[in-house]
């Protein structure tokens, strides 16, 4: 069961400019760390893995990087591709699934996998971390989110694989599986990378789920 399944949802909420509104600003974390990277560490390439509009895309664009972005929604790779040619930007855009990334090994130095990789049961989760721990270079820097096994959302929905969970509410956020993972799970998925911060904390405007916010480095 792969992440796959989602892009039908997100392309309908993408194809109004009302469902585009919460996803057209780079989070401040991600824009942190991206610039961080660049400027002290060497940095020069980075992968967008499962972009939606291409926010941190273009933000990653804008610092210097050489930048490719990936997702299986085509809205949103439209759109990406339309704010790019707008701000003279370059951006190797690619329709392509987190299980099955379209380039070659050690190709980056900061893979970027921001709410999109938990959109699966555990075996597309391992695939995905699988294919960024190929694409990422030794010392290069991982930074993702994943649905915390402490969001009380879990209680309402129903479970189609172990600790995977789909709701029939209607949203169209909601009828692709989620996947909801625990430290240890973290711990055996990246198991050599050594962790740069970690923390397991509520989101903002739906605080029934959790999110891990993470960064590691791949070691050798």
């Amino acid at each position: 069961m792969t992440n796959s399944t989602a892009a039908a949802a997100w392309n309908e909420i993408w194809s109004t400019s009302e469902g585009r509104k919460a996803w057209l600003e780079p989070e401040p974390e991600v824009a942190a760390l991206a610039w961080e990277r660049f400027a002290h560490h060497g940095a020069r390439r980075a992968l967008d893995l499962g972009c939606g509009l291409g926010r941190h895309a273009l933000a990653f664009a804008r610092i210097g990087y050489d930048t490719a972005a990936t997702d299986l929604a085509r809205v949103g790779l439209d759109e990406l591709n339309r704010a790019a040619e707008s701000e003279g930007l370059t951006v190797a855009i690619k329709e392509a699934a987190a299980t099955d990334l379209p380039f070659d090994d050690a190709s980056f130095d900061y893979v970027l996998a921001y709410n999109v990789i938990h959109h699966g049961d555990g075996d597309a989760v391992r695939s995905s971390l699988a294919e960024v721990r190929r694409v990422l270079r030794i010392g290069g820097v991982f930074q993702a989110t994943l649905l915390s096994r402490r969001s009380a959302a879990r209680s309402t929905g129903i479970e189609v694989s172990p600790n995977t969970y789909v709701w029939r509410d209607g949203d169209a956020d909601h009828q692709h599986p989620h996947y909801f993972c625990d430290g240890r799970d973290l711990n055996a998925f990246l198991g050599d990378f050594e962790w740069l911060s970690l923390e397991d904390r509520p989101v903002e405007d739906r605080p029934e789920y959790r999110h891990w916010h993470l960064a590691a480095e791949r070691r050798a």
